[in-house]
C-alpha cells in the first residue's frame, strides 16, 4: 500500500468510518503540504507569483484556521490572541520546516478532536464566528478537512509557480 493516497491505505481499526476518513484526510493534507513546501527556498515561500497569495500565507492560514475551527469544535469562542493572529498570516519570516511544523501542530490538534468525536456527538451543535452560526460537530469537522485541502491545493499551485519563476 505504500505510495497510495492515505484514504486507500486501509480502514483504521476501532474508529467510526467517518472519523477514520477525517483522520486520513488530515494525513493527506500533511503529505501534500510537505511535498510542496519542503524543496522551496525562503524567497519562493513568500513570493507572490502572478499576484497570487504566497505559499507562506496559505500554510500559515491553514494552520491558523484549523486551530480556530478546532476552538469552535471544542465548543468555545476565539481568544483575543487567536483573533489577533489572523492578521499575521499574510506575512512572515518562516522557512519551510517552520511552516510544516505549524501545520503539523494544527493537524495534531484536529486529529485529537476528531478521534474524540463519537457518532452520538455528530449532530451536537457548535457555534461558529462572532455571529455564532449553528453547525453540527460533524459538519465542522468535515469543513476543517475540506478547508485544509483547499489551501493545500493553493500551496501546490503557488509553490509550482514560485519554484519555476
Amino acid at each position: 500500500m505504500s505510495g497510495s493516497e492515505p484514504w486507500l491505505r486501509g480502514i483504521l481499526p476501532d474508529l467510526d468510518p467517518v472519523i477514520g476518513h477525517l483522520v486520513r484526510a488530515g494525513e493527506h493534507i500533511r503529505e501534500d503540504l510537505r511535498t510542496a513546501i519542503a524543496p522551496l527556498e525562503f524567497r519562493e515561500i513568500w513570493a507572490t507569483p502572478n499576484g497570487m497569495t504566497s505559499v507562506g500565507f496559505h500554510a500559515k492560514h491553514l494552520a491558523g484556521s484549523t486551530g480556530r475551527l478546532c476552538a469552535y469544535l471544542e465548543g468555545r469562542g476565539l481568544t483575543e490572541e487567536e483573533i489577533a493572529a489572523i492578521g499575521d498570516e499574510s506575512t512572515g519570516d518562516e522557512y519551510a520546516a517552520q511552516l510544516i511544523s505549524l501545520v503539523d501542530d494544527a493537524l495534531d490538534l484536529y486529529e485529537r478532536h476528531v478521534r474524540a468525536l463519537q457518532p452520538g456527538d455528530f449532530a451536537s451543535i457548535r457555534y461558529v464566528g462572532r455571529a455564532r452560526l449553528p453547525v453540527t460537530a460533524i459538519s465542522l469537522a468535515i469543513h476543517i478537512a475540506e478547508h485544509g485541502q483547499r489551501h493545500v491545493g493553493q500551496v501546490i499551485s503557488a509553490a509550482n509557480l514560485a519554484h519555476h519563476d
